[in-house]
């Protein structure tokens, strides 16, 4: 995992690149490290390749990979947290967190935050120091 000094590196698994190029902006926005995992073969290259903080199955990913993919993140490396943005998350052991699909870039940003502790302390941070 990222100590709080250094970026968080996410892993964003969609099934269509337009959907993860309409969110990835605000993420490197918020400072994170962001690659896209593109339908299930490219995520799961890019799972094989690299370690993340904060896996996020996106939308457009089919029911199937939502429901499989997080038992693969957690084999992969149980500190991994998940986050699927698709209300059929919360019936999932494996997933730490969801939220429905269609929700603000926001409210995207404040489940990120709520998953992950140090991205809390690092807008803290931030913010304290005006920017």
């Amino acid at each position: 995992m990222s100590t709080s000094g250094s970026k968080v590196k996410i892993l964003f698994g969609e099934g269509d690149a337009d959907a993860f190029e309409a969110q990835v902006v605000e993420l490197k926005k918020a400072g994170h490290e962001v690659e896209m995992g593109l339908e299930r073969k490219g995520f799961m290259e890019a799972l094989k390749k690299g370690s993340y903080d904060l896996v996020i199955l996106g939308s457009t990913m089919s029911r199937n990979d939502r429901h499989h993919l997080p038992y693969m993140v957690k084999k992969a490396n149980r500190e991994t947290k998940v986050l699927v943005l698709h209300a059929d998350g919360g019936r999932h052991p494996q997933v730490d967190a969801f939220l429905d699909s269609g929700r603000s870039l926001e409210a995207l940003l404040e489940a990120v935050a709520s998953v992950l502790p140090q991205t809390k302390r690092a807008h803290a941070a931030g913010a304290a120091a005006g920017r």
